[in-house]
């Protein structure tokens, strides 16, 4: 990803904050989003500020999402489990 404008990289996070909206909801999605610092983000999921380095911003971003995703897989799983005490996990 070197040699990435900072206009480019508002583009690359707009359209992972997107991807992720069709994911998890608008709400969340862009609640994660505005958990990196230095990462600013409208309402409808598109970046109007990136402010530090963008790779770092772009690395916290995916971060905020892989921790919620397992989280989510996490609580799903273990709801199912629960209807099988009898399997260790």
């Amino acid at each position: 990803m070197d040699g990435l404008s900072k206009d480019e990289y508002k583009q690359v996070i707009t359209e992972i904050i997107k991807k992720q909206i069709i994911i998890l909801g608008p709400q969340m999605a862009v609640l994660k989003a505005r958990n990196v610092p230095g990462l600013k983000v409208a309402n409808d999921g598109t970046v109007t500020s990136v402010e530090g380095s963008e790779q770092v911003i772009l690395q916290k971003l995916i971060d905020e999402y892989v921790a919620l995703s397992g989280e989510i897989v996490k609580n799903a799983v273990n709801s199912i489990f629960k209807k099988y005490p009898s399997i260790q996990h």
